[in-house]
């Protein structure tokens, strides 16, 4: 059996004591499966052969009373085993979710949305499916399969070497199935998990689908995905389609050798006809608990490949652990420091930042600048540690980021990022996101330094007004501003804003600048800006080209110092100027 697939019975540590009543119920009914050929064996050779109406009727009603408890074990088996399953399932999806919330940056960067919304959803149904359903009705198959290969020996040992002989064939034939079917399934996981990916792409970018008129290609996207889900699904039907005839084959060849074999038995006087009865009834169960397995091991197989899908998050390891004598924060100046860092993301083969090095000193407002792909959004992830240097060290207040909870060193740092990312709540709650039990009043005030209280007064619920997934009933640049309220709610030592005003006019941003200004005062505060504007403010512009910190100064002093800056202040930033290139500057620096 898969190993991964015993390793996903831990999630049954919680639920052992209903897992072992639904075994008991399994026992319960088991036992009631092989008394009922014996009692039928008694009704045939004492009853009806005998004359013994007395025995007909007591046989009879006990034949009923097993019928009966083994109906109601049947029931308790089900009922219990869904109870505990549906637990395991619980603990497994809270599992791969607190794993997907620790692992870093970088795996999410790797992974598709669709692939884990799969592992979640898909994936835990299945190995639920094996727990709950799976798993039992091994066990009852096994007992089944022993219990009636006792008995057979037991009544007659020359009959039950026949019986045997189909055994073997059964299981060849089982053995050749699951081991085919396991590698099967695993790729329908992998292309249903793709065509989950498509899905989730095409909704989440649905407006640009439509406004490009990119209907056709994103149908025809989709349906090569559901067509080649379709091929493996086929595949696998074929496999089983042609497994189960084989299998039954088998085993009717088996009852046809026994009744053969048995019928002259009787003819001699060496059998009776109700233990010949009986001894087809044990054959029966015998086979059954083969064909269980037939049946189960679609189950296993499809599980199995679940099981492996899990386990590949719950085994993955975080780019960014947290030490075990990691050391909380409980204050922080602000002073940050970076110290010769190098960074290689995952995967990669070319360093994103070489050898940067700086110092800012608290209450420093630090501007980043830099062509498109030059690794300022970089710089500003390692200081909340959103990923680890591959060299060097950053440093808060003089201490290393790796040798503090990440909890705590998050905590002191508010982000702004790129993408505005809002939840379906309310504006409210997003805005208090980073701090829950803030209250309505400095929840407002954080609105309005953001320059959001304005639009949100509009707005018929105000503050209770449900942004939509994602924030879909609101403007870019109200996301901007609802985002930079968050940010500033949790009164950060270091705030971090990631191009944080693109999406806000001109208008809005003079105002919005006005605000922070007052707000970032004592705040060690990046700015990674496209407007001149907001750079030209910053206390210390840091030049990133190519990975490497080539330049650092004012905006007067890099005009003048400054070949990179000066074309970027011209050419790149919103609101650029012309001017006066630097002396040192020549054509080779263009």
């Amino acid at each position: 059996m898969n190993t991964d697939l015993l390793r996903s019975l831990r999630f049954m540590r919680r639920y052992r004591v209903v897992a072992v009543a639904a075994v008991l119920a399994v026992l319960a009914a088991s036992a009631a499966d092989l008394v009922a050929p014996q009692l039928l064996r008694e009704i045939i050779d004492e009853g009806i052969t005998g004359g013994q109406a007395d025995v007909i009727w007591r046989s009879s009603l006990m034949l009923i009373g097993v019928a009966t408890l083994g109906g109601i074990a049947q029931f308790l088996q089900g009922f219990l085993s869904a109870k505990a399953s549906h637990g395991a399932a619980y603990d497994m999806r809270e599992a791969i979710f607190d794993r997907l919330q620790a692992l870093s940056f970088s795996y999410h960067d790797r992974v598709q949305t669709g692939q884990l919304i799969t592992r979640v959803t898909s994936d835990v149904d299945l190995v639920r499916d094996f727990v709950g359903g799976g798993l039992v009705q091994a066990i009852a198959a096994a007992i089944l399969l022993v219990g009636a290969v006792v008995l057979l020996l037991i009544m007659n040992w020359q009959l039950a070497l026949v019986a045997l002989l189909a055994i073997p064939a059964t299981i060849f034939v089982l053995v050749r199935f699951v081991s085919g079917l396991g590698p099967m399934f695993r790729g329908f996981q992998q292309r249903l998990s793709a065509l989950n990916s498509v899905l989730q792409e095409n909704v989440a970018g649905i407006r640009v689908v439509k406004a490009f008129a990119r209907e056709p290609y994103e149908a025809a996207r989709y349906r090569s995905a559901n067509e080649s889900l379709l091929e493996q699904g086929l595949q696998v039907r074929r496999t089983v389609a042609n497994a189960f005839p084989l299998l039954f084959s088998v085993g009717n060849l088996g009852v046809a050798l026994v009744l053969w074999v048995g019928a002259v038995q009787v003819a001699h006087g060496r059998l009776t006809v109700g233990e010949l009865v009986a001894f087809t009834s044990y054959l029966m169960l015998l086979l059954q608990p083969l064909f269980i397995l037939g049946f189960g091991a679609q189950t296993i197989a499809r599980a199995g490949a679940s099981a492996s899908r899990l386990f590949e998050v719950l085994d993955a390891e975080t780019d960014v652990p947290e030490r075990a004598d990691a050391i909380k924060l409980t204050g922080s100046e602000g002073r940050v420091e970076l110290r010769d860092v190098h960074l290689r993301y995952p995967g990669s083969d070319t360093e994103t930042l070489s050898g940067v090095s700086f110092t800012v000193e608290p209450g420093t407002t630090v501007a980043l600048v830099g062509s498109t792909g030059s690794g300022k959004t970089s710089v500003v992830n390692l200081v909340p540690r959103f990923y680890d240097v591959t060299g060097g060290m950053v440093l808060l207040d003089g201490r290393d980021v790796r040798d503090v909870t990440l909890k705590s060193l998050r905590e002191l740092i508010g982000v702004v990022m790129q993408d505005s990312v809002l939840f379906s709540g309310t504006i409210a709650e997003n805005i208090a996101y980073g701090k829950p039990d803030a209250t309505p009043e400095a929840i407002a005030a954080a609105a309005q330094a953001a320059q959001a209280d304005g639009f949100i007064a509009k707005l018929p619920e105000g503050y209770d007004t449900r942004v939509g997934e994602r924030g879909i009933k609101l403007s870019g640049g109200q996301r901007q501003r609802i985002a930079i309220a968050r940010a500033l709610l949790i009164d950060p030592r270091v705030l971090i804003m990631d191009d944080s005003t693109s999406s806000v006019d001109a208008e809005t941003e003079a105002a919005l600048r006005t605000s922070l200004d007052r707000l970032i005062g004592g705040r060690t505060t990046f700015i990674v800006a496209q407007r001149l504007s907001t750079v030209k403010r910053a206390d210390v512009i840091l030049v990133i080209d190519g990975g490497r910190l080539v330049a650092s100064g004012t905006h007067d002093e890099l005009l003048a110092t400054s070949c990179v800056y000066a074309d970027i202040a011209a050419s790149q930033l919103v609101g650029g100027e012309h001017a006066a290139r630097p002396d040192s500057c020549t054509l080779e620096d263009e």
